[in-house]
């Protein structure tokens, strides 16, 4: 099988952030987080599904551009999935920041001391971050052969250097 160009990969996962964006950020006006606003629904509910959703579809973005046989798809799914639950615990903390930086930044109450934790707090969550990203690569390489690992490696990373570009698009600068 032909492996899609790297050109429509990246049309792909930059739509996937847009409509990642859309979600996480109610739309394509102001951001409720940052702003103080609330939607008015259940928040939990809501990001439950928003949750699933993004998961769905980024499996199909592998699955299209991985072109795996079956021995390769036995192997490789159980070290996505749990690459992917670990992704989330990191996502987690990143979440827990930038709720915390929301709130402070609402209410205008960020502190030097505030700036200090959350500045620590996000260079522990990169180090681990890199760390974990780190301890996959021999799993994902005993699971596929090395091309087909650089792929699923290389997917990853411009999934999170997409994602990463709309936090920094849509996160406001310390005031």
């Amino acid at each position: 099988m032909q492996v899609r160009s790297r050109g429509s990969l990246v049309k792909v996962l930059f739509g996937f952030a847009f409509f990642v964006s859309v979600i996480m950020h109610g739309g394509l006006g102001r951001v409720p987080a940052w702003s103080g606003e609330t939607t008015g629904e259940k928040p939990a509910n809501n990001l439950e599904i928003i949750h699933e959703k993004l998961k769905a579809d980024k499996k199909l973005i592998v699955t299209k551009y991985m072109t795996l046989t079956a021995s390769e798809a036995k192997k490789f799914w159980p070290v996505y999935e749990e690459y992917q639950q670990d992704l989330q615990k990191i996502n987690q903390r990143l979440l827990h920041l930038l709720q915390s930086y929301a709130a402070d930044y609402r209410n205008q109450s960020l502190t030097d001391d505030k700036a200090q934790k959350l500045l620590d707090e996000w260079i522990a969550i990169e180090n681990d971050d890199a760390k974990r990203r780190a301890s996959y690569v021999p799993k994902v390489i005993q699971a596929l052969p090395p091309k087909k690992a650089a792929r699923y490696l290389q997917i990853e990373n411009e999934y999170r250097i997409v994602l990463k570009y709309d936090l920094a698009a849509t996160v406001p600068l310390v005031q």
